[in-house]
């Protein structure tokens, strides 16, 4: 299950300890003398086997060299104790917009390691360099250089374009086409409920993120969506701003009503079980969320199938790509063999052990890798929708503002009625206002 949003705001007592634990790091050796790598992954949709595969081939390529993998689904809680008290991984794989804004600390308190030179490193094994092999788009975003000053502090890993999932066979057998526009969308919504179907759920509300940013962009295109990303009041606050909230909240309104009850952390795969089961039309995710329910029941002649979310005008689609990062402690002990091993990430081995858990690396010759039903969601964009990439710009902690929780978490407060659009548009525009 993926947490995500691109540097979310968040003022815990948590992350000022945190903060005062990397400050005061005076973080050693630079060398890779110190032959063990400790490495901590989340353990996410992919799984944690892709891991230990990887690392067993960076210690097979590498003699001598001995990666230590902590892998978890609560990786935060795991790490951060031992961050406090100056135990630092050498590599982390944990992104953004996670509840517990770890990696947000780290970039707040500017202690990351510089990975700039990692984009001209050959990759181990290989006689290209990092560069060479990255997919174009995927560096040089607030991504990835958050500072915006021209420096990579984060690489970019597993990336997904995000949209609409869906059961194939149930609009097939219904005579019902996929939705090209937002009207459309809303109108097959009554023709399920004919039938007792929902038109839509969510896992969380983290997952309504890249929907959102597919809608901005669908409003107003991409300067619109970069205004928003940098909390403008206009964007928020203005005709585009108010169309964005409308929009959200007439889809919030045909949500299946089980949604709010299970979006958590430890009930999100029912809400993902509804398309399986029928019981809702369409569900905001990742490329992921096929290995993650590859176990789940299914209805009969089940079959996935991905769309761009509707425009507000025919053929004017965007998908979000989200991709996830991975990133070196500036207190880390073995600087030197993690930026090798973040190196080895974008090799041609470790792509195609990550591709065996489902995970798809940003490299050039991934396509050719790809199964048939992974081209049939990576094909998106082959299909009409634009591509579309960034985030929230990085902003100081303002404290009683999780900005988070006000434009994402409060959809669920409309979706069960208990909030207005209105007056959930108003706390987003002074969140905005505050943070700008």
């Amino acid at each position: 299950m993926k947490k995500r949003l691109i540097f979310t705001v968040l003022a815990t007592m948590s992350v000022g300890l945190i903060l005062a634990a990397c400050g005061s790091s005076k973080g050693s050796s630079n060398s890779s003398n110190d032959k063990t790598l400790k490495v901590a992954a989340l353990e996410g949709g992919y799984g944690a086997d892709v891991w230990k595969k990887v690392a067993k081939d960076f210690e097979s390529a590498n003699p001598g060299v001995k990666v230590q993998l902590t892998i978890d689904k609560k990786l935060e809680s795991v790490i951060s104790p031992q961050m406090k008290a100056n135990d630092y991984p050498d590599v982390v794989h944990l992104a953004t917009g996670r509840p517990d804004g770890l990696t947000e600390t780290m970039i707040k308190g500017k202690n990351m390691e510089d990975l700039s030179s990692v984009m001209n490193m050959k990759i181990p094994g290989e006689s290209q360099t990092v560069k060479d092999v990255l997919r174009p788009g995927f560096d040089g975003t607030l991504a990835t250089e958050p500072y915006g000053d021209g420096k990579t502090y984060m690489m970019p890993m597993f990336y997904a374009p995000t949209g609409l999932f869906y059961n194939k066979t149930l609009l097939k057998d219904n005579g019902w086409t996929v939705p090209k526009t937002w009207d459309e969308m809303l109108a097959l919504g009554q023709k399920a409920k004919a039938k007792n179907i929902s038109l839509f759920t969510y896992p969380t509300t983290g997952y309504m993120d890249s929907l959102s940013y597919a809608l901005l962009a669908d409003i107003g295109g991409k300067d619109y969506f970069n205004k928003a990303m940098a909390y403008d009041h206009d964007a928020w606050a203005g005709t585009d701003g108010t169309k964005y909230f409308d929009s959200v909240g007439q889809l919030l309104k045909q949500t299946a009503n089980t949604t709010v009850a299970n979006a958590n952390n430890e009930n999100y795969k029912k809400n993902q079980q509804l398309i399986l089961d029928n019981k809702a039309l369409f569900m905001p995710n990742g490329t992921w969320v096929v290995d993650e329910m590859k176990d789940a029941p299914r209805s009969k002649g089940f079959e996935w199938g991905f769309a761009a979310l509707p425009g507000v005008k025919a053929n004017d689609q965007y998908a979000y790509t989200y991709f996830e990062q991975i990133w070196v402690p500036k207190a880390a002990k073995n600087k030197a063999l993690a930026k090798k091993f973040v190196a080895f990430m974008y090799s041609d081995k470790a792509a195609k052990d990550f591709l065996k858990g489902g995970a798809v690396q940003p490299i050039k010759t991934i396509d050719s890798q790809l199964t048939k039903e992974q081209k049939g969601f990576y094909d998106v964009y082959n299909n009409g929708a634009k591509v579309l990439v960034g985030g929230f710009k990085n902003a100081k902690a303002v404290e009683g503002v999780n900005w988070t929780d006000t434009l994402f978490g409060e959809m669920t407060s409309v979706t069960n009625n208990t909030k207005s659009v209105k007056s959930w548009q108003t706390d987003v525009v002074k969140a905005a206002d505050k943070l700008r």
